[in-house]
């Protein structure tokens, strides 16, 4: 009776928009904005319109509607098919094993920063073998971690993101707004002019672009939907707290570092080490820097040891549905992807090797930054054309939260996201002024490159796949709905209500 009794328990709406907030909310990418002074505000403002509330609404819809296993997979597959479903979940595995190597150069330039000799620190953070050495320690020791199993990265998890994010980012905030408070010269002009960007300037936009993948993440936590006492209102009123209070924190944390750091030091790997050691300095408390430097290491270990697990979890799981062989479907005794995440441990490996092939650390952190944004992007607008289809398609489909105003509505919601991602995929391929790159041309070269491979790599897998691949002792992934009718996927049906209940009933067998 007890179990019952918590299963029962619903999720309260704050505790709610805590969760999103925690799950989206990352310091490392404030020092790109920084640059922008006040105009930051209306790209923070903007993306939050056009990509944060429309991932968050369109996800709870599609993971209350479709709620079997599978995820982004079960989603766009029983729009699209299962080649395209496979496109979408591969990408958001393979995106993320390319966002590694630019969040541990994060951690790596904070764990250069915990010396008492800033020159000499910046040095440090400035060598290409240091933050090599770094990287692939810490990567390598957060897949040992992940595959002890839930338990043990959960823990890192918890404590990361509070001593990680939480208390660095209040630090940031606080002491940025006390130093211009206190009457300092702020290093960014302060008139209400400067709160419209300068959009003759083609490349602001190009690096405002990767204010995208800062509200990447927030569909992670759409499950949770199902949680809340009364989902049609309370939802979107856990939407709009967790909106407000990640635009707040991205905000005032990128004006803290522009208050204090001038616009010609900012550094995409540096800015904010360096922001925390003179705020430090400012307040008198200059040997706070290196504890600062030890709890950003600690958060970007514990957001690495989170994301190794997640989505190799979620490729196991379509993995034992039959679309990859059976290497790739190999456990160990805590029930996590063994195969599946040593193959990403070498991938990012690789990647990280390009830190000594690149002209400068910072080149490498933004190419690899923008290839992830890239990769993303096409996922999520998968998932938003799979929202609009599957309102067509399975219309009587039961949604614990669907999107208000009908199928206007979902255009509206789910169409804005999608022309934001596509525009924000486009400007992805064009390479920053403000960043030494080394020749333009090799830049982008490399981008198309790279995401015409990783693109590519799905569907020659889907292609070649075998029959022998599906385990027969595995029964647990749900057939499509399109499978238990015997159509094919994309097909418009208006009497889905009946299937809906004959998918649960295979299930239970």
């Amino acid at each position: 009776m007890e179990s019952k009794n918590v299963q029962n328990k619903k999720i309260s709406v704050f505790a709610l928009a805590m969760l999103n907030i925690v799950a989206v909310v990352s310091l490392r990418g404030l020092p790109a904005e920084a640059e922008y002074g006040l105009s930051s505000i209306f790209y923070y403002i903007f993306a939050a319109i056009v990509f944060l509330v429309p991932v968050s609404l369109v996800a709870a819809e599609l993971a209350t509607g479709w709620s079997e296993k599978g995820g982004i997979f079960r989603w766009v597959g029983e729009a699209f098919g299962p080649k395209l479903a496979f496109l979408a979940v591969f990408l958001l595995w393979i995106e993320v094993t390319v966002w590694f190597p630019t969040v541990l150069t994060f951690g790596a330039v904070s764990l250069a920063y915990i010396g008492p000799d800033q020159p000499w620190d910046q040095t440090l953070s400035e060598n290409k073998f240091f933050i090599l050495a770094v990287v692939l320690v810490i990567y390598w020791f957060a897949t040992f971690v992940g595959l002890k199993g839930t338990e043990a990265f959960s823990k890192v998890a918890k404590w990361g993101g509070v001593v990680g994010t939480i208390v660095p980012g209040i630090v940031l905030i606080v002491l940025g707004f006390a130093y211009l408070a206190a009457g300092n010269v702020s290093q960014i002009p302060l008139a209400l002019s400067d709160l419209i960007p300068d959009f003759s300037n083609f490349n602001n936009v190009v690096l405002a672009a990767s204010i995208f993948l800062f509200y990447a993440g927030m569909e992670m936590n759409a499950i949770h939907v199902k949680d809340v006492e009364n989902p049609g209102k309370q939802y979107p009123i856990a939407i709009a707290i967790s909106s407000i209070g990640t635009v707040a924190i991205f905000v005032l944390g990128t004006l803290a570092i522009a208050f204090i750091v001038p616009q010609k030091d900012i550094s995409l790997t540096q800015g904010l080490l360096v922001a925390y050691k003179d705020m430090f300095v400012w307040a008198g408390i200059g040997w706070a820097s290196p504890i600062i430097a030890i709890c950003l290491a600690f958060g970007v270990l514990a957001g690495v040891v989170s994301w190794v697990a997640g989505p190799s979890s979620a490729l196991l799981v379509v993995a034992k549905g039959g679309y990859l062989p059976r290497f790739w479907q190999e456990t160990n005794s805590n029930g996590m992807a063994t195969n599946i995440m040593l193959v990403q441990a070498v991938i990012v490996t690789f990647l990280s090797v390009t830190f000594v092939v690149l002209p400068s650390v910072q080149a490498t952190y933004q190419i690899l930054s923008q290839l992830t944004v890239i990769l993303y992007l096409i996922m999520y607008l998968l998932m938003f054309a799979t929202a609009i289809y599957l309102r067509y398609s399975q219309p009587n489909r039961p949604r614990i939260y669907k999107i208000p105003g009908g199928n206007l509505g979902m255009w509206i919601v789910a169409g804005l996201g999608f022309i934001g991602s596509l525009v924000a995929f486009i400007f992805s391929f064009i390479p920053p002024a403000q960043i030494s790159i080394g020749s333009p041309t090799i830049f982008v070269t490399i981008l198309v490159v790279l995401t015409l491979i990783f693109v590519s790599i799905p569907f020659i897998i889907f292609r070649i796949r075998k029959p022998h691949w599906k385990d027969p002792k595995i029964n647990d992934f749900a057939p499509f709905t399109w499978e238990i009718e015997n159509t094919h996927p994309g097909v418009v049906n208006d009497s889905d209500t009946h299937t809906h209940h004959l998918q649960h009933n295979n299930e239970a067998k």
